[in-house]
């Protein structure tokens, strides 16, 4: 009985394990804001870093616009071609109202088929 115990004392340590590792470890991609300008009432221009894991893979960040009030007044995917672990991308949004703020929403591997270029 005690064997059987400490046998599922370990594994429940170990499903614990996982999870915080899922959670909180470092994600396999990241975009960072490194600054923004607000070019008119109408637009901004955000500047991002993309670090990644696996720079072979192409992959697609989304950034967007907020207004005074926090309201999101634009979005946009921006396509991140395959290249070094640490990319620097910049972008211009438009918006349908003044902006305060351009920041990125998140990054993934997941580049849609509209998104990515066509070869050939």
């Amino acid at each position: 009985m005690p064997a059987l115990l400490l046998v599922m004392v370990v594994l429940a340590g170990f499903g614990v394990a996982i999870v915080g590792y899922r959670n909180l470890g470092s994600p396999p991609i990241e975009g960072r804001q490194t600054g923004f300008q607000v070019i008119d009432d109408g637009s901004v221009r955000i500047r991002f870093q993309v670090v990644r894991k696996q720079p072979e893979r192409p992959a697609v960040c989304i950034v967007r616009a907020r207004s005074r009030d926090g309201d999101e007044t634009g979005r946009k995917e921006v396509f991140v071609p395959p290249g070094s672990r640490s990319v620097l991308a910049e972008t211009v949004l438009r918006t349908s109202r003044r902006p305060v703020t351009g920041e990125v929403f998140g990054c993934s591997y997941e580049v849609p088929g509209y998104l990515a270029p066509t070869t050939g």
